[in-house]
């Protein structure tokens, strides 16, 4: 076989999908359990990074959620994965005033960004979609196109709304700014990026905002579960179908893993990334928190039941928190565990690092 037969045959053979890298756990109170998987899917590098913590705030128990698909390479939303949240908790209005102390997390978390930024000379940035639990609230912000939908009382229902640029109002926003939308492939800002909102896009940040939308939820009976998911699954699950699937699989990891494995199936082209956060009734909760007093083995709040590849760095991220020194603006916050996604410094494992050249939000 002559060189380019050889090289013809290897490009011609599918891409290589590892299998989704995942984890989860149950809160301390029984309340809720969560799971998560993650592929970097047909692609070569990985954007995608997701946070799922547990934390001890003026004694609530608190839950925090996110997906963070990363444009531009890795790095915004590596930042925005490590940050985000820390910067939530430690707001002195956290648990007064939630929904402020989110809009001011994520603009001071942007911000941040920006200030790291000036020393790149290639524009990146990142969607989120964040869902945090306090008591019998959920709340859910997000920009971009990451998406959250729940389950409730058997119907699916979007909370979130995805950030384009075509919508009427995201326009006139951006038009207002001194800004213009067109259309090259999809409708994009200034020609250039596929999201409305998005932490980061230092050259598009007059018109590329990272004030969030928020939703608020109760957390009662009807409640079933939250999907939070990149763009990689919604390109090809329809909220419904991908509510269904989760109804199918009562563990919310294995869910997560079955969602993750199905859009790579149906052809997705992207990273993709998937939460799957299930809210337990009373009688469930109240079962699991006696059977956990009963073996006199307490586990640590928010102990999380990983896979074996993601040891290493769950054991590298809580080192590194144990290091952080507390807040000297906050009382009464202690924080317990943070989960990590199954990157190593911005690259899954086992993948070529993201290089610093880049391409556009698609």
């Amino acid at each position: 076989m002559g060189y380019l037969d050889l090289a013809l045959s290897y490009s011609n053979q599918p891409p290589i999908v590892e299998a989704p890298a995942s984890g989860g756990g149950l809160s301390q109170n029984g309340k809720f359990s969560y799971g998560y998987a993650s592929s970097a899917g047909k692609r070569s590098s990985m954007e995608d990074f997701f946070e799922t913590r547990i934390d001890g705030v003026d004694g609530e128990i608190v839950g925090l959620f996110g997906v963070f698909d990363g444009h531009g390479g890795a790095r915004a939303a590596e930042y925005v994965k490590r940050h985000l949240f820390s910067n939530l908790i430690t707001h002195p209005k956290f648990i007064s005033d939630t929904k402020s102390a989110i809009t001011d997390a994520y603009n001071h978390t942007d911000s941040e960004l920006l200030k790291s930024e000036n020393s790149h000379n290639r524009d990146a940035g990142s969607t989120a979609s964040t869902a945090i639990l306090v008591g019998d609230r959920l709340l859910v912000a997000n920009v971009g196109d990451s998406r959250a939908v729940i389950s409730r009382g058997g119907n699916a229902i979007a909370v979130s709304r995805d950030h384009k640029p075509d919508q009427s109002d995201e326009r006139e926003r951006i038009e207002n700014a001194g800004g213009f939308v067109m259309w090259a492939g999809t409708w994009r800002v200034g020609g250039v990026l596929a999201v409305s909102r998005a932490f980061g896009d230092r050259l598009l940040k007059q018109y590329v905002v990272a004030d969030p939308e928020i939703r608020e939820e109760k957390i009662d009976d009807s409640l079933e579960f939250l999907i939070l998911a990149s763009d990689g699954l919604w390109d090809v699950f329809s909220n419904e179908d991908a509510v269904a699937m989760v109804k199918e699989v009562e563990d919310p990891e294995e869910s997560a893993k079955k969602l993750v494995g199905e859009a790579i199936k149906k052809g997705s082209a992207d990273n993709i990334t998937c939460v799957v956060v299930r809210f337990l009734d009373n009688q469930t909760a109240s079962s699991s928190h006696a059977s956990s007093s009963a073996s006199n083995q307490m586990p640590p709040l928010g102990d999380l039941t990983i896979s074996s590849n993601e040891a290493n760095q769950v054991q590298t991220d809580s080192e590194n928190i144990s290091s952080r020194s507390k807040p000297e603006n906050v009382t009464n916050h202690k924080p317990i565990t943070a989960s990590s996604n199954f990157t190593n410094e911005g690259h899954s494992v086992n993948k070529k690092p993201v290089p610093e050249s880049s391409s556009t939000k698609q």
